[in-house]
């Protein structure tokens, strides 16, 4: 671990290799697990506005969760997440004629309908960040549906703070970017 501003950073960003490998996993990580994707505060209320202009990307089944849990939903412990389809799948889950899960915020981005891409926290994945009062810790997180996503970056060599660059530019900024290069390019001496 080593500290930038006001960051705790893994070095696992550094020393580990990852590319989504979609053709591999499906995108599997916007279907498995137990909860939504965590939402910030600022991001409950932008679900809110652009629900409209997202909903003709989504499913029915999404449509469906979100008009019956909302665009958020807060969890057991006290989380912010996105509504899931019958307790499984994101609520924004769109898929492909291959089976392939994609994003339906995205989908609304890319067509240019909304200029919000999607959570913070989806498009950092792997990278999960838990915010403290003084400080942020960011983390790689290892799961093995992404076991495929690791041997890719290997192959290609690409460390997960590459890889995640333009999601770490935004919740950081282009500054924190640059000094964590700094540190990537010190280490790999």
């Amino acid at each position: 671990m080593f500290q930038l501003g006001k960051t705790i950073v893994s070095e696992d960003l550094i020393e580990k290799d990852f590319v989504c490998n979609l053709g591999a996993c499906k995108g599997e990580c916007c279907v498995a697990g137990e909860a939504g994707a965590p939402v910030t505060k600022d991001e409950v209320t932008i679900l809110k506005d652009i629900y409209p202009k997202v909903k003709p990307f989504l499913r029915p089944e999404g449509i469906a969760a979100i008009e019956a849990q909302g665009t958020h939903i807060v969890s057991d412990l006290d989380e912010l997440e996105t509504p899931l389809v019958n307790g499984a799948e994101c609520a924004y889950v769109t898929f492909s004629e291959n089976g392939t899960a994609g994003c339906g915020i995205e989908d609304a981005y890319n067509a240019g309908e909304v200029e919000f891409k999607k959570p913070i926290s989806c498009h950092l994945y792997p990278v999960r960040v838990q915010d403290y009062s003084e400080f942020a810790a960011v983390n790689y997180h290892k799961w093995p549906i992404c076991n495929d996503a690791c041997t890719l970056g290997n192959e290609l060599k690409v460390p997960v703070y590459k890889f995640v660059k333009d999601a770490l530019i935004r919740k950081f900024g282009k500054h924190w970017y640059a000094e964590l290069e700094k540190i990537a390019e010190k280490q790999l001496m």
